[in-house]
């Protein structure tokens, strides 16, 4: 009697989510051996997964404080599986082929396709290299500029590691930091009035944010920007306007009636406009603020960052192309326009997808931790906000919460680096799709 055996059909999105779970799985390991953590025994594996996963999906929400329980050792992996997670698994094993001097295949060069959101196969290497050789060289200048602050404040050999950590943090949106040195889970509240700090960590998430693609733009066509992609022109407009806005709230709304410096309330309203792109950092108490400037972090965290980079998030585009169909329908138009080109139907369709699966997870999750924890629902909110915009903003209850909590947590955070889409075209396949449409019916909405 014949065995027939059917071949697994691995295709771009299982191998990107595999990669995915495999760097963590990885991580969690050597997070748990004796030398990574300052405790005796070593980390348990359920702080070891937690950290793992919040490093590789560049969050930054934490159970213990980086400084203190993490050995330099824990430290560096740590770092690691941030530059990998935020570079990409994809692209992190791509450039060890390129490296290694080995030729990439179609499957590798359709896979790398879908992990940049690239708009085409071809041309894939050469974006990979110029994304390696371009994140590591800002990476390198932006901890050359940290290292002006740091090594005055904690000596040469410290001093270099503190920057070069805290700038691969904030350019992949990590949101870690080892501040804890001096008050534990204080993020960057001690450098709140430091402008150096400040510009440059702002400098790195907002270029760590706005998408590869984007980076190829901007050298390619300068500052012609009629010339841009409209996707680059979305994406910079778009990130603009999630920039200034809320900032003008924050410097108004929020440090307005206080004591702060004018300087340092500039600072602070820009910072805390930036950080929620996924970022993670704080320069002020964030449950010091508002409910309402909590709702806007919670909103700006949603967004995310763009697409292919190393930012998570549901996507400034995704808010782009809901807000010009909006715009669309209001305007009684068929088609959804931008900049003189017209959207196609399968973008809108899929922005709407992404939004709806959310914004779903965002309030389940929070509901679950809510109930199960017995904590305030907008509380909750904010952290799973942070988790599935893969931020790392915490109003302080993350460390305290329960094993099923953090497993929410965990899984928002991995559907948030990885993407809904991707997650939904692996688990699907193309075969026996049936082509047939059933009959149309109009309903109403609205």
């Amino acid at each position: 009697m014949k065995m027939i055996h059917k071949k697994t059909y691995f295709s771009p999105f299982r191998i990107i989510i595999f990669g995915f779970a495999l760097m963590i799985l990885t991580g969690s390991i050597l997070l748990m051996l004796p030398v990574s953590s300052r405790m005796p025994g070593g980390a348990p594996f359920a702080d070891a997964v937690f950290t793992a996963t919040s490093a590789v999906c560049v969050t930054g929400l934490v159970v213990h404080d980086t400084a203190v329980y993490w050995s330099e050792f824990g430290q560096f992996v740590i770092m690691l599986l941030i530059q990998v997670g935020g570079m990409g698994v994809v692209t992190s094993a791509v450039a060890v082929t390129i490296i290694s001097g080995k030729k990439i295949g179609l499957m590798q060069r359709s896979t790398l396709q879908e992990a940049l959101s690239a708009p085409q196969v071809g041309g894939v290497v050469r974006l990979t290299g110029f994304i390696i050789k371009t994140s590591i060289m800002i990476e390198l200048i932006g901890a050359a500029v940290l290292s002006v602050v740091f090594i005055k404040e904690f000596g040469v050999i410290k001093g270099v590691w503190y920057s070069l950590f805290h700038s691969v943090s904030a350019f992949c949106n990590a949101g870690f930091d080892l501040m804890g040195v001096k008050e534990p889970c204080s993020s960057l509240t001690s450098l709140s009035s430091n402008p150096v700090i400040n510009i440059t960590v702002m400098l790195l998430i907002i270029i760590g944010g706005i998408g590869f693609l984007t980076w190829e733009d901007i050298k390619t066509n300068k500052l012609h920007i009629k010339k841009y992609r409209l996707q680059s022109k979305l994406i910079l407009t778009v990130t603009a306007v999630l920039i200034l806005l809320p900032a003008i709230y924050f410097y108004f709304g929020e440090f307005g009636n206080g004591d702060m410096p004018f300087g340092e309330r500039i600072l602070g309203a820009l910072f805390q406009s930036v950080t929620p792109r996924t970022a993670g950092f704080n320069t002020v108490d964030l449950s010091a603020m508002s409910e309402a400037g909590q709702a806007i972090i919670i909103l700006l965290m949603l967004i995310g960052g763009s697409p292919g980079s190393t930012a998570g998030g549901m996507k400034t585009t995704t808010a782009a192309v809901l807000i010009c169909s909006a715009a669309a329908v209001f305007r009684h138009k068929e088609s959804t326009v931008c900049f003189g080109r017209r959207i196609a139907a399968e973008a809108v369709t899929r922005a709407t997808t992404i939004a709806v699966m959310y914004i779903t997870l965002f309030f389940a999750g929070g509901i679950i931790i809510s109930r199960i924890e017995a904590i305030p629902l907008g509380i909750c909110l904010f952290e799973t906000a942070s988790a599935i915009g893969t931020v790392g903003l915490s109003l302080g209850i993350t460390p305290a919460l329960g094993a099923v909590s953090r497993a929410i947590l965990i899984m928002l955070m991995f559907f948030g680096r990885v993407g809904g889409l991707t997650l939904i075209f692996a688990a699907m396949s193309n075969k026996g799709r049936i082509n047939s449409q059933l009959p149309q019916e109009k309903i109403t909405v609205g």
